[in-house]
């Protein structure tokens, strides 16, 4: 089955030194901010139904680079040799044959400019960001208004029939 979602191609280390709590977190570790940029990126993608995949360089890395699912997020360590930039473009290259809207987060300007001219569009970091936390809150809005319905109903709903119509009479008086 063909997938004619939108994509949004994420540079990750950019993201992580673009965003201030990733840098901070990769301060003390490069695995914990590229994990909580992929949660982040799940959420985004639960959030907007585009497909997500989130590009990490491995540059200096020997190897053949891996692909892999992480929270329904693909993500890409390239291979030897070749940057993040270099594999975003290739990406965008391959889906650009299929219609749909591609996306490439990233504040590398000169990649900007590459990506623009192959038909795709670019967001940078501090908007993507942006754009997380706004769907963030519109997520936390849209569930915290069952919360108090739950909170509201949940003692009347444990109580026995007799004790509930004994309450509502009381209260009634």
């Amino acid at each position: 089955m063909a997938d004619w979602r939108d994509v949004l191609l994420v540079d990750g280390y950019n993201m992580i030194g673009g965003w201030p709590e990733l840098a901070a977190l990769s301060l003390t570790g490069m695995q914990e901010a590229r994990d909580r940029l992929l949660d982040m990126l799940a959420d985004y993608q639960a959030f907007t139904g585009r497909r997500v995949i989130a590009v990490f360089d491995a540059y200096r890395v020997p190897g053949l680079g891996r692909s892999f699912v992480q929270g329904k997020v693909q993500v890409v360590f390239t291979k030897e040799k070749e940057t993040a930039d270099e594999c975003i473009e290739r990406l965008v290259g391959e889906f650009s044959h299929r219609r749909r809207q591609i996306y490439v987060a990233t504040s590398d300007y000169v990649e900007q400019h590459v990506i623009f001219a192959q038909g795709a569009l670019r967001v940078s970091a501090r908007e993507l960001k942006v754009e997380i936390e706004e769907n963030q809150k519109l997520v936390k809005k849209a569930i915290e208004p069952e919360r108090i319905i739950s909170r509201r109903h949940s003692l009347e709903d444990k109580l026995p029939p007799d004790t509930r119509k004994r309450l509502e009479d009381w209260r009634r008086q």
